[in-house]
């Protein structure tokens, strides 16, 4: 089969279109023909070597699987070959999904949403995972709450606006200008062009001098220090960005304010919940570029180039008949 494979960490150059074996599925595991995967900061850190301690080159990096089930391995009950499904593979643990195959275990393997392309699931599986752990099961949104979400025309911020939505919060987003329509097209009650305006002042504005009830971080930089600042009392601030910097905590005290950080793991649950949502028509990732996996080079590169402007997701379209009649640029 074919695989984009790492052999030395650094710029977008270092991934090479090779010929590899086929995987086999042993006892619990499930091979799925790859139609479609998509790019995440995640994948692009791993590339450039952040991870490097726990990544063994020469290696198959990627985060998203949407595919068809080819084969099943011994005990395999819950899938069968022609099933179509969707999956984040297990991160450090394994080859990942930059490949024509790859194998997983059933049980963190969930039934593609029906009404998603493949593009679009494999747009959705990491992120929306890690937005449900960040506030269904970290930050605990509630009815009525509100959010503010850092990044809301991101992969991860316009998918965490519409589960925020879902859930009945009021939702706060950051975002330029240009992506103001974007922004409230996927269900942000108010926006605010974090290059103009200051948050803080907007959100206390808007709030009445309340604050919101949860700060989702997706951007970094000095938000875990400023974030009290717009923090109702008992807020919560959940964060999927890891931040080697320091950072000053003290007004979270006068809050009363807990700190989440989320690293995602996988599971079948997670992905069931989303799926809900899908079929409800609460929500739909936006895939803003497309591109084919021997062009993974050239997709990481226009990610990591500031202002790219890319609203949504990156998504790689792995096999010849992945779908791409729902991408939108």
């Amino acid at each position: 089969m074919k695989a984009m494979t790492l052999n030395s960490f650094g710029g977008p150059e270092a991934f090479e279109l090779t010929e590899v074996p086929k995987p086999v599925p042993h006892a619990g595991e499930v091979l799925v023909q790859v139609h479609a995967t998509s790019i995440n900061p995640l994948d692009y850190q791993v590339r450039r070597g952040d991870y490097s301690d726990l990544v063994q080159l020469p290696a198959i990096t990627g985060h998203d699987v949407s595919g068809v089930v080819e084969a099943v391995g011994p005990g395999v009950t819950t899938f069968s070959p022609g099933d179509e499904v969707w999956y984040t593979p297990q991160i450090f643990d394994g080859p990942g999904s930059y490949a024509e195959y790859h194998v997983a275990k059933e049980n963190i393997i969930g039934r593609k949403p029906r009404t998603l392309s493949h593009l679009e699931a494999a747009s959705l599986s990491l992120v929306g995972g890690t937005t449900w752990e960040a506030l269904v099961l970290r930050a605990a949104l509630r009815v009525g709450e509100s959010i503010l979400i850092h990044g809301g025309a991101g992969g991860v911020g316009h998918v965490a606006i519409q589960v925020a939505k879902a859930i009945g919060a009021k939702v706060f987003t950051t975002v330029r200008e240009e992506n103001f329509e974007f922004a409230r097209s996927v269900g942000a009650d108010v926006v605010i062009d974090y290059k103009k305006e200051d948050v803080v002042g907007a959100i206390m504005r808007e709030t009445d001098g309340r604050g919101v009830d949860v700060v989702f971080d997706t951007i970094g930089d000095d938000t875990l220090s400023s974030s009290p600042n717009v923090l109702a009392q008992l807020g919560r601030v959940v964060s999927i960005v890891d931040i080697a910097q320091p950072q000053n905590l003290i007004e979270a005290w006068g809050k009363n304010a807990s700190y989440h950080f989320v690293f995602t793991r996988q599971n079948r649950g997670k992905l069931d919940e989303l799926t809900t949502l899908v079929e409800r028509g609460q929500l739909r990732p936006h895939v803003g570029a497309v591109y084919a996996l021997a062009d993974l080079s050239q997709a990481h590169a226009r990610l990591e180039t500031p202002n790219n402007g890319i609203r949504g997701k990156v998504a790689i379209a792995v096999a010849p008949s992945a779908d791409t009649t729902r991408a939108s640029s």
